[in-house]
Formats: structure tokens, C-alpha cells, sequence
């Protein structure tokens, strides 16, 4: 046995044996750190940024849904990509999974190259359809210029950070996001305080951070640390592979666009409350982000666990799994908003010292943190269906957060209930998100074969 085969043995028993519960942990732990780290620069910019102003605070707003849009390619190739990637290595096919992951990287940087070229080429028009008003938009525009130019490395980041944790190998995509994200909290600091290059600045450091996460995540790969791997000659683009990676990572293309168009409408629904509104469900939005990291990290650690496990047909494993995630993620993220719903004032404060910012951002809050308990619920589901292939209930499940439900119910209760129908809707969409995911989940569990029996095509 080579060196290749006992590695791959090594993780399959891994994968399959360790108890789920120690498994998602060890693999979740590296996920919710890098998602805390990458949560604080992008708090970072907020706090840097929003000491310039409620026009310069809303920028932030408005160009955090172009980054959504930019990481929505990223996702939706990352996890199109991971998921079969993870089933494959569970049935022991490693060459289809170096398939998968070279046409992914490979597409995904072309998609990050074309978001670059139209993104300047449509740059005002597409701030103003973010959500820019005209004292926003100059901040907007300076700050998005730079965000644009790093999209391929964004966009390809998203992808191998996503494929290191579908294979188990966490640890490598933590040092990755985290050293790009510290030094990107140290480049605010630099280039905001010292130099005084304010939006731009911020800009600026984004993106050098983005580039230096990239090449970190490259190394892994180039140095054959994992079982797949990257070669131009391996890019496959006929349908078994090509349209598997965009039907299985769609949800996430839709989970993470929805979340921009989302914010769009949202600060659509805030301009005629002016830019403090703006700026306040800004600041709530990267706050309640960064609490339902650490579900999400966690939630991340269970991904890997899910597909490997149902590729290798051990399906009791994968029921397993995802009921231990919901439990200790609703545990976790209760603790968590409880400290959010008592302190909603002074944490807002700490990011714009405005009495209007602070009474609409910790209202909003104090909603939002109420809903932590129902996020799993839907979060778990989603993943669980997308890791396992399942793109279609996937994509269903992405579609009622930040679409189907929170879009209609931000116009809605905007026009009825005004500032107070902005504050909530996002709270009331994560509600319900979660009452029609559970049983979604539930039902599918019921159907499910003996270990070892193959899995029926209509399930």
C-alpha cells in the first residue's frame, strides 16, 4: 500500500467510525473560528468605517451585498464541488473527485473574472441598485473599485476553503480565512487611522487580504496535503460533472444572492428613514452575523460528516449527525442571543455613537436574536440536503429566508408598520424558515434505507 492509499484509508475510517458528535466537533471547531475571524474584519470595517459617518456606515451596508454576490459563485462552485467531492471519497472514487475539484476551481475563477470585468464596467448604476442613496454612493463606489478587482480571488477562495472542509481538512481552511482575516482587521487599522485613506482604505485592505487567503488555501493543494487536486487537464465539462457542480450548489448561489438581493430591498425599504436607518440595519446585520457564526461553524463541521457518511452508505450516521448539530447549535446560539438581547444598546453604540442608530439598530437586534433558535433549524436542513445531493430540496430551503418569505414580509410590513415592519421582517422570516424545514427533514429521515442498502433514486 502506498503512501496515497493509507492516507485515503486512514481518513475514510475516519470519516466513518470516529462518533459523530466528537467528529462534528473536531471539524466544526476550525470552521466556527475561521467564520468568528472572518465575522470581525468584517466588523472591523464596519467599526473603522462608521467613524466617518452614517453615509460612509452605510457604504458598508450596501457593498457588504456586493461581496454577497461575488461569494454566491463561490459557494455555489465550493459546495457543488465539495459535496460530490466528499460522496465520491466515501465510495472510494478518487480520480472523479480531482475531476470535480479542478473544474470547479478552474470555472470559478473564470465567473470571478467576469464578475471583475462587468462590475466596473456597470459600477454606479449597480451601487445605486444596491441600495445607494446620493451621499452613500461616492463611498460606495470607492470602496466596491477594490472589492471588484480581488472577485477571482474571493470567488476561488470560497471554492478550496469549501473543498478542505468537504474532505475533513478543516484545520488547513482555517489558517487560510484566519490569516487573511487578521490581517485585514491590521490593514483597517493602517490604512483607515494612520494613513487616512478612509473607505478606500478599507477597500484597499480587503482585498489584499482576500489575495493573501488565496494563496495560503492554493497551498494545500499544490503540495499534495489532500486527496484531491487541481490540473487544468482534469477540467470536465460535460454534464456528469459540469451541470452536478451548478444543480448541487445552486441553493448556495440562491442562499447567498437572495442574502444580497435581500439587503438590496432591505435598504430600499430604509432610504426613506435616511442614512441612519441604513447605517443602524447595517450594523445589526453584521452583529447578528457574527453570533450565528458560531452555529454556522458548526454547522460547517457537519457538512463533511453528512456526505462522506451517505456516500459510504452508513445513512444512520448522517441522521445521527444532524440531530446532534441542532441540538447543540440551538443550545449555543440561545446563550448567545440572550447576551445579544441584553446588551442590544451598547453594542450597537460600539460600532456609531448616533442616538438614531442606536435606538433602530438595537431594536432590530433584540428581534433578531430571538430568531437564533429557529436558524439551525433551517441552516441544518439546508446543508443536510445540499451535502447529501439533494439540490432540489436544497435550493427550496435557500429560497425561504431571504426570499420567499423575508422579501415580501420587508415590503409588507415596511408600508403597515414603517421603521418597526424594517426591524423585524428579518426575524419573522427566520422563524418560519425553520417551522417548514424541520419537517421537510423529518420525512426524509423516515424513508431512509438500512445502512449498507443502495439509496433509491425517487427518495
Amino acid at each position: 500500500m502506498d503512501k496515497s492509499e493509507a492516507f485515503a484509508r486512514k481518513q475514510y475510517e475516519r470519516l466513518t467510525q470516529t462518533p459523530v458528535s466528537k467528529l462534528i466537533l473536531q471539524l466544526g471547531f476550525p470552521t466556527t473560528i475561521s467564520m468568528l475571524v472572518t465575522n470581525i474584519y468584517n466588523l472591523a470595517d464596519t467599526y473603522f468605517v462608521s467613524q466617518m459617518g452614517n453615509s460612509a456606515s452605510g457604504a458598508v451596508g450596501v457593498v457588504f451585498a456586493l461581496m454577497g454576490v461575488i461569494q454566491a459563485f463561490g459557494f455555489m462552485f465550493g459546495h457543488g464541488a465539495g459535496s460530490n467531492i466528499s460522496r465520491k471519497l466515501g465510495a472510494k472514487e478518487r480520480d472523479a473527485a480531482c475531476i470535480f475539484a479542478s473544474t470547479s476551481f478552474f470555472s470559478g475563477l473564470c465567473a470571478g473574472l467576469l464578475i471583475t470585468i462587468l462590475g466596473l464596467a456597470l459600477q454606479t448604476p449597480f451601487m445605486r441598485l444596491l441600495g445607494s442613496t446620493e451621499t452613500i454612493l461616492p463611498y460606495a463606489v470607492t470602496y466596491s473599485r477594490y472589492i471588484l478587482l480581488a472577485a477571482p480571488f474571493m470567488v476561488a477562495s470560497c471554492i478550496m476553503n469549501n473543498i478542505l472542509r468537504y474532505e475533513g481538512k478543516t484545520a488547513y481552511a482555517m489558517i487560510g480565512l484566519v490569516s487573511g482575516g487578521l490581517l485585514n482587521i491590521f490593514g483597517d487599522y493602517l490604512l483607515i487611522n494612520v494613513f487616512d485613506l478612509g473607505v478606500e482604505g478599507a477597500g484597499i485592505s480587503t482585498a489584499v487580504s482576500q489575495l493573501i487567503s488565496f494563496c495560503l488555501l492554493l497551498i494545500p493543494f499544490l503540495r499534495g496535503m489532500i486527496q484531491s487536486r487541481f490540473s487544468i487537464k482534469l477540467v470536465n465539462l460535460k454534464p456528469q460533472y459540469f451541470l452536478s457542480i451548478l444543480w448541487i450548489g445552486f441553493p448556495s448561489l440562491i442562499r447567498q444572492g437572495l442574502n444580497s438581493v435581500s439587503t438590496m430591498v432591505l435598504n430600499k425599504c430604509a432610504q426613506p428613514y435616511g442614512d441612519a436607518a441604513i447605517a443602524a440595519m447595517s450594523i445589526s446585520a453584521r452583529v447578528v452575523g457574527f453570533m450565528f457564526c458560531v452555529g454556522l461553524g458548526i454547522g460547517q463541521g457537519f457538512q463533511p460528516v453528512s456526505a462522506f457518511n451517505f456516500g459510504a452508505r452508513k445513512y444512520s450516521r448522517t441522521k445521527n449527525a444532524f440531530f446532534f448539530t441542532i441540538a447543540f447549535g440551538c443550545i449555543l446560539l440561545g446563550i448567545i442571543g440572550i447576551f445579544g438581547f441584553i446588551f442590544a444598546e451598547p453594542i450597537v453604540m460600539r460600532f456609531r455613537d448616533d442616538a438614531e442608530v442606536v435606538a433602530i439598530g438595537a431594536k432590530a437586534l433584540r428581534f433578531q436574536t430571538v430568531s437564533l433558535l429557529f436558524m439551525p433549524l433551517s441552516l441544518c436542513g439546508n446543508m443536510m440536503f445540499q451535502s447529501i445531493g439533494k439540490g432540489g430540496r436544497a435550493a427550496f430551503l435557500s429560497l425561504l429566508r431571504s426570499g420567499l418569505f423575508f422579501i415580501p414580509l420587508v415590503l409588507i410590513l415596511s408600508r403597515l408598520w414603517g421603521i418597526l415592519g424594517i426591524q423585524c421582517s428579518q426575524a419573522i422570516s427566520d422563524i418560519l424558515s425553520g417551522i417548514v424545514s424541520l419537517p421537510m427533514v423529518l420525512i426524509f429521515f423516515s424513508k431512509l434505507p438500512a445502512d449498507g442498502e443502495e439509496m433509491p433514486q425517487k427518495l
